[in-house]
């Protein structure tokens, strides 16, 4: 299998905002799922928002990545380039990618509550990486 990369090219604002365009509208869907039935596909869901919004970040600054530990490389290039992202806001991307690859892979199931616990903080980090690539698109 191919090493995690970080490749150049060049910005593409049309592909960003077909992203964008699907990040929203999965973000619309979260809202109509049950968190008593369905917690873990809804964190599935609002992992997959942020992991698009920060490949629309990379894609408009001028990079994509692919293979092995990609999604790990975008959480990275995020924390490393955006200080306005906090440390507990970088460490919850991350534990939702685990979580999700758990839910995936491992047929894990998380309770409501961790979502209500984690909510504020996985909707501030969608607000800003929203307020980030309207910025960057304008």
């Amino acid at each position: 299998m191919e090493e995690d990369q970080l490749i150049k090219t060049s910005p593409d604002k049309e592909k960003a905002k077909s992203i964008l365009k699907m990040a929203e509208t999965t973000l619309e869907m979260i809202r109509t799922i049950d968190l008593e039935r369905f917690p873990s596909n809804a964190a599935k869901e609002y992992y997959d928002v942020m992991r698009e919004l920060i490949s629309v970040v990379l894609l408009l600054d001028g990079y994509k990545t692919y293979g092995e530990g990609a999604h790990k490389k975008t959480i990275e290039y995020l924390s490393k380039h955006y200080k306005e992202f906090t440390e507990q806001e970088i460490s919850t991307i991350e534990e939702l990618r685990t979580l999700r690859n758990r839910i995936a892979y491992d047929g894990f199931f998380l309770h409501k509550e961790y979502l209500t616990r984690k909510e504020p903080v996985l909707e501030s980090v969608i607000k800003k990486l929203r307020d980030l690539i309207k910025k960057k698109i304008s």
